[in-house]
């Protein structure tokens, strides 16, 4: 009964939001939910029956049909005979080569050796990178080819062999790969947006050649080929019909122009004319054209655009193109508003219940006092929350550029709304908020001191307030090479005289990780000696002790070896120390560079070998650190419990985010510019090309320790480590009742 007053309630909404969709299998979900009777054609089959048909009913309508298939579903059982061979089954890297999943358009260009590095950079400039791939086909390859372009060159410049090379190597190497193949000349402006939805809307079965439609040389057959200059498409099945046919084609038909060639070799053997339905769109470009001038529907809706005389045309046309796309962008946000706020009517909520803005996600609501997304507060010349947890920073760089666009749109926006009654210039920001909401976006709170003007020229200073939103656009994949978990991690293990106690219990972790588990990681040790102790060597060696451990441990292992460098230096600079490791190994290396606090395991590891990718990504790993024990435990033991990570989950810690000393880098990736008050986190960031990846590491482990900081280095270097030194002495809650019970001690 419930179920029936559902749909009743419901029934009449069904066709406004599933009827153009859906059509009439709209009807068939109606009527067999609600058991009533239909006059729509589409419920005959299902009164019939013929929707569920048996298997001797469909075999029999299956032959009386017209090459209908059984669709019906049939188990195949699998036998293994055992009298042969059993073969391994190699998977494929990726699924979609598996499945037998293609990709839908591959763009030729056929362009010359002369127009190779003007028109045909033009083209890969402003469209290639929308298509999935773009080849650019020539005769002759000239001396310098550009740089990111993929240029095949077939070795004779005739516009018909240039044709018949093309067709027939994009068949051999792509045409298992591809749906559909778009040939162009280098002087076409291409639309790839409307090109790319064009051949998703085209059955791929076909065998279809379309394009715009020419008459032939004489034009007394109605036959038609494509125009070369406003391109064509070719199904793939067309393509592999056409290829048995090339040779002849090249040796039999007589042209000049490479299309007609084409086309007649088309219409001679597969019978099959140029098609030039609605779908296909394009522009014919007059000379001196203006493309800010063209304002035809023709050319707001061309897919192609021919002929481009020069690169600085092609860019014009890019630029036109994009800003009418963006136009229509525009107009549909609009369109979906107003049906957005049309239909909240019918929502339980009422127009009550319609976001601002209309479409975006509604704010997000904390459950808990510690989902609160606090505001930040900030002027145009300051921003109250800052990085280093100072209460006032000076607002600079992305912060300052991203607040005055912000001013600026939203003074924009007031004079689209109030003109021509008012308008607005901006005198000044009275107060700014912020925060970025992770399910909208960046929201901003702007109370603005206008001076508004009237159409009579008379003018008043306001205070207005605005809110803005920047929402989160499109989640972008990023294609990150291909990794693997085999990779072997060369440890470095840089250790001075003051460390060198804290290196027992690193050794005792190597092992256990990773000698014990046969992993693929080799350990370095860096002994940085001071001017003193490398005089004092021959007598007394303040490192004697850490390397009779390494001797104990090769000795327990013998197929072992750890080797150790001596470096004598008065700063140890991490850039000068991996000068010298760098030169000491293959430039295919991959690195971790530790410290002796470091616990190393598998699972970090891994992470290093993943996250840190050849000439493409570094990892600069965030390792939880343990608060202080006289602050956290004071008079009190820490138990068993506590003190193992391995047994329980991080505690009494925090994610030490001022200390880069932990890395993983490949070696060919690591530039080698002597600048030691730099560390090599900043020279990745400053000189390298690459991604940084910085990220928290919860199997990157450390014990407590109070570090000394350098004054020597750089002053940004310097006070990150007297921030990790404060930071670590023990969470707020820990240094309040350490400070409570020292007063209530000294009240005593």
């Amino acid at each position: 009964m419930r179920l029936s007053s559902f749909l009743a309630v419901f029934r009449p909404a069904l066709p406004l939001i599933l009827g153009l969709s859906l059509g009439c299998s709209l009807s068939l979900l109606m009527v067999s939910w609600t058991q009533g009777d239909t006059d729509d054609s589409c419920g005959d089959e299902l009164g019939n029956g013929r929707l569920f048909l048996g298997r001797g009913e469909a075999q029999r309508d299956s032959r009386d049909g017209a090459g209908e298939e059984d669709f019906q579903p049939r188990i195949v059982p699998y036998h293994k005979d055992p009298n042969k061979p059993h073969k391994k089954v190699l998977r494929t890297r990726y699924i979609h080569t598996e499945l037998g999943i293609r990709e839908r358009l591959l763009v030729g260009v056929l362009t010359s050796r002369a127009t190779l590095n003007t028109l045909a950079v033009a083209v890969n400039r402003t469209v290639a990178h929308h298509f999935h791939r773009t080849f650019f086909f020539t005769g002759l390859r000239s001396p310098k080819v550009p740089h990111g372009m993929t240029v095949v060159a077939h070795g004779d410049d005739r516009p018909v062999w240039l044709m018949y090379e093309t067709v027939r190597h994009l068949h051999q190497h792509y045409g298992s790969d591809y749906d559909w193949f778009l040939l162009a000349q280098d002087d076409t402006y291409m639309q790839a947006d409307r090109l790319s939805e064009l051949v998703g809307h085209l059955s791929a079965g076909q065998d279809l050649y379309m394009g715009r439609a020419e008459e032939f040389i004489g034009g007394e057959e109605k036959a038609r080929y494509c125009h070369g200059g406003y391109g064509y498409l070719l199904s793939r099945s067309l393509l592999a019909r056409l290829q048995p046919h090339l040779d002849t084609c090249r040796n039999d038909i007589l042209s000049v122009r490479p299309d007609e060639w084409l086309g007649r070799c088309i219409i001679d053997y597969l019978g099959l004319s140029c098609v030039e339905e609605m779908s296909y769109r394009y522009f014919e470009l007059g000379k001196n054209a203006d493309p800010e001038r063209e304002d035809s529907v023709q050319f707001k809706n061309a897919f192609t655009v021919h002929p481009v005389s020069e690169p600085n045309l092609m860019y014009r046309l890019h630029k036109r193109f994009s800003k009418i796309e963006l136009e229509q962008t525009y107009q549909q946000i609009q369109q979906l508003q107003m049906q957005i706020n049309n239909l909240s009517d019918l929502t339980p909520e009422g127009k009550a219940g319609v976001t601002w803005p209309i479409g975006i996600n509604p704010p997000f609501k904390p459950r808990t006092r510690f989902e609160v997304i606090n505001w930040e507060y900030f002027t145009e010349e300051h921003i109250y929350s800052c990085v280093d947890s100072s209460p006032k920073c000076e607002m600079r760089g992305a912060d300052r550029a991203d607040v005055n666009a912000v001013l600026e749109i939203a003074v924009e926006r007031l004079n689209e709304r109030y003109q021509p009654q008012l308008r607005f210039r901006k005198r000044r920001l009275l107060n700014g908020y912020r925060r970025f909401d992770p399910t909208r976006g960046m929201e901003y709170v702007l109370d603005l001191a206008l001076e508004a003007y009237t159409q009579k020229g008379h003018s008043q200073v306001i205070a207005k307030r605005v809110n803005l939103l920047r929402p989160l656009s499109a989640v972008e994949i990023i294609p990150m090479p291909y990794v693997t978990e085999a990779t072997r991690v060369q440890v470095i293990l840089p250790v001075t005289a003051q460390d060198q106690d804290f290196v027992g219990n690193f050794l005792d972790m190597y092992v256990m990780n990773t000698l014990d588990t046969h992993d693929n990681v080799l350990l370095t040790f860096l002994f940085i000696y001071d001017p003193f102790d490398a005089q004092r060597v021959s007598q007394t060696d303040v490192f004697a002790g850490v390397k009779a451990m390494i001797g104990e441990v090769e000795k327990r292992y013998g197929d072992v070896k750890i080797p150790w460098i001596s470096v004598k230096t008065e700063v140890p600079s991490q850039v000068k120390l991996m000068d010298i490791i760098s030169k000491k190994h293959p430039v295919d290396t991959l690195f971790f560079l530790a410290s002796v606090w470091t616990e190393v395991n598998a699972d970090f590891l891994n992470r290093c070998r993943m996250n840190a990718i050849s000439n493409w990504q570094v990892f600069f790993p965030i390792h939880f650190q343990e608060y202080s024990p006289a602050v956290v435990y004071r008079d009190q033991q820490p138990s068993a419990a506590s003190s193992s990570f391995a047994s329980e989950s991080l505690r009494d810690g925090h994610f030490d985010r001022h200390v880069f000393e932990e890395a993983c880098f490949y070696n060919a990736d690591y530039m080698t510019e002597l600048l030691e008050s730099m560390d090599v986190y900043d020279i990745f960031v400053r000189y390298s090309g690459l991604h940084v990846f910085r990220a928290v590491e919860p199997a990157l482990i450390q014990k407590y320790v109070r570090r000394t900081c350098n004054p020597r280095f750089s002053e940004d270097i310097y006070h990150r480590c007297v921030l990790s030194n404060l930071e670590g002495l023990g969470s707020r809650s820990h240094l309040a009742m350490a400070l409570f019970e020292q007063e209530q001690a000294n009240s005593t």
